[in-house]
């Protein structure tokens, strides 16, 4: 079953083969060469490069030209036939070949030899330059889209390459460095004592690279912003233009509206990395906060250390300043007194009470009432001895409570009534009011700026719409002080309840 891009890569085969060793020498040899521009190689010159390297010692011309088939075979290399003249009657007899290396080839080399280089350790930098060369980049962009007409399909896809390359730098390298100092490794060297004098120059690093991203981030996230994908169609088609006037004998199976999509969730994902989306926050925060959880990370490791330093430390000398100490006083009140202070008090006991007389942390013991404390027997069979109880009714105090509660209602609906102007309350025209009229209006701008439209309704059925002046402010004047404040107007809708039906 054919999977499309998800299909069996036979083109790999050669990295897990048994005679690995040889294909990758010599396939390791097309790619060196590949880098130097030379396409196409003669297996002479393979035979002579192999022969150089240790352990082909024994290698032959024959098995050479046996690897080089199965190479083919799995579209490593491809094969073609030299029709030039022989100079030899065993080239004429034998068909000559000269060989090179498929695109697949190239790039798992490439990527073998950038992880050989790194090994079995994350590497990247946290590079504040880089964020400030994608800012330039897209004031580049921003510039490109102000002018018309457009500029060339060749400097738009300059421009517009230039934005990811440097886009795919800053993430590769973030994420590969957070990676490294997260890393066992890392850990490893952090618990040591030589990391005590790498500390500064590694906190440091990451507070400069803080301050260099809070400097430039916001920068990028304003121009993401300004930029509308509508405003930036006419440039993606210049970029494709450009695309499609490069030459090539295949075809990549991509229409203009696929390409055209292709460049946008490019840009799209620009703009999730620095600010986000509906689902999650933007990689540019967690960058921002994971960087600082390292820095405080390496305080917590740099303040283990230098206690643990302090801990195997001789405190001879600081025995002998004691005991000169307790020498000089006359007086063994004086030696207690710097007894308690240098180790404390001798045969303390614990005690612990659940009873809390205060809130104030600055309350003095001996200014606590004392207080009683029942010892319960820490026994499995003893249990609290409890005496049947009666239901007692509470419908007297539910009364009193229900009074109370119509009787605040009833003082609200009055003051309604009291200070409104036709169908509205402003707060500028109102005289000097009660203390609970000041709180019920407060509350009420409370209720209505946790809603989208302002407005709510009171527990009188009817419905407010509360109105905030961004400009003008007054002073609303009440029995416990006056308070400046922004014009507010209330606009009441729905019909009134009377006082008879409150009461």
């Amino acid at each position: 079953m054919n999977m499309g891009p998800f299909k069996k890569v036979i083109e790999a085969s050669y990295l897990t083969a048994d005679k690995a060793w040889s294909y990758r020498a010599i396939l390791r040899y097309f790619y060196i060469q590949h880098e130097r521009m030379r396409e196409f190689l003669f297996p002479e010159e393979i035979y002579s490069y192999l022969k150089e390297l240790q352990g082909f010692e024994g290698y032959s011309e024959e098995q050479l030209h046996q690897d080089l088939d199965q190479l083919v075979k799995w579209n490593n290399v491809n094969a073609r036939q030299e029709m030039g003249r022989a100079h030899t009657i065993e080239e004429f007899k034998k068909k000559r070949f000269r060989y090179q290396s498929t695109p697949y080839t190239i790039e798992f080399e490439r990527m073998l030899q950038e992880m050989e280089k790194g090994g079995a350790v994350f590497g990247g930098s946290l590079e504040k330059k880089e964020f400030e060369r994608l800012y330039q980049a897209l004031v580049d962009i921003e510039l490109m889209l102000k002018n018309t007409p457009l500029p060339t399909p060749e400097e738009c896809a300059q421009a517009w390459n230039d934005v990811f390359t440097y886009f795919r730098s800053i993430t590769k390298n973030t994420s590969n460095y957070i990676a490294h100092i997260n890393s066992e490794q890392a850990e490893e060297r952090m618990q040591t004592e030589a990391f005590l004098v790498f500390k500064d120059q590694f906190t440091t690093y990451l507070r400069d690279f803080i301050i260099g991203l809070q400097q430039t981030a916001l920068k990028i996230q304003q121009i993401l912003k300004s930029v509308e994908i509508t405003s930036l169609s006419p440039l993606i088609n210049q970029v494709i233009i450009h695309q499609q006037n490069v030459p090539r004998f295949e075809d990549n199976g991509l229409n203009e509206q696929e390409l055209f999509e292709e460049q946008q969730e490019k840009w799209f994902s620009l703009m999730t990395w620095f600010l986000g989306n509906e689902h999650r926050e933007s990689e540019l925060d967690s960058l921002q906060t994971r960087t600082n959880e390292q820095i405080r990370r390496i305080t917590r490791v740099v303040q283990r250390l230098g206690e643990r330093h302090q801990y195997f430390r001789s405190r001879k000398k600081d025995y002998l300043h004691l005991a000169k100490w307790f020498d000089s006083f006359d007086d063994i009140k004086d030696a207690h007194q710097l007894s308690a202070v240098a180790f404390g008090v001798f045969h303390t006991r614990h005690l612990f009470s659940d009873h809390v007389p205060t809130d104030d942390i600055y309350t003095d013991t001996w200014d606590e009432k004392p207080i009683q404390h029942e010892t319960k027997p820490r026994i499995r069979n003893y249990t609290e001895k409890t005496r049947p109880g009666a239901i007692v009714s509470q419908q007297k105090k539910k009364e009193v409570a229900r009074a109370q509660f119509l009787q605040e209602k009833l003082l609200e609906q009055e003051a309604i009534e009291k200070y409104m102007q036709g169908n509205e309350i402003r707060l500028e025209t109102l005289p000097i009011i009660e203390t609970h009229v000041r709180k019920m209006l407060l509350s009420w701008i409370g209720k209505a700026m946790a809603k989208k439209d302002h407005t709510f309704k009171t527990e009188h059925g009817r419905t407010v719409t509360v109105i905030v002046s961004k400009d003008r402010r007054i002073q609303l004047k009440a029995e416990d002080g006056i308070m400046e404040m922004p014009a507010v107007i209330f606009r009441f809708s729905g019909e009134s309840p009377s006082t008879a039906d409150m009461r």
